[in-house]
């Protein structure tokens, strides 16, 4: 049996992923990616605000999809079932290599040098898109396992 915080987590979680599901979410927190490195080049705690904002809401200000055919829509609800089920598999590697490039990228606008930020926020996003792929397949391989249910059964 789950305890009270771990129900409550699961609802949050699938109330969050309900929404971030939807491609205009989805699409935008990934063309938004390189505002990361903004605050970082410019030392401003007003950027830094600006852009944790950004990202803390952008999973929540779009309604729910309409259904789940988007391609988006099933990356972001494969990367839901993915979290839970936490296989261990090429999306962690995808994962783990576009965290990877994110910190370069932070260490590159750090030392304020242009191009090799540009360089690392380019290949997080691509790789981003090669998890979205892997995390829609996943999707589509496991949908029938619910995560509707708020306590994480399926």
């Amino acid at each position: 049996m789950n305890s009270p915080s771990t129900d409550r987590f699961a609802r949050v979680r699938r109330a969050v992923f309900a929404r971030h599901a939807n491609p205009w979410s989805a699409w935008t927190r990934w063309a938004t990616a390189p505002l990361v490195l903004v605050p970082v080049w410019t030392r401003s705690w007003t950027h830094t605000a600006a852009v944790a904002a950004w990202f803390a809401i952008n999973p929540v200000v779009f309604p729910e999809p309409a259904d789940d055919r988007a391609w988006a829509s099933r990356a972001m609800l494969g990367e839901e079932l993915w979290l839970i089920d936490r296989p261990r598999d090429i999306g962690l590697l995808v994962n783990a290599a576009a965290s990877a490039a994110g910190v370069a990228g932070v260490v590159a606008a750090r030392r304020r040098r242009l191009l090799p930020a540009a360089a690392a926020s380019a290949a997080q996003m691509a790789l981003l898109l090669v998890y979205w792929e892997l995390m829609a397949r996943y999707f589509d391989r496991h949908r029938h396992a619910s995560v509707a249910d708020p306590g994480g059964q399926r």
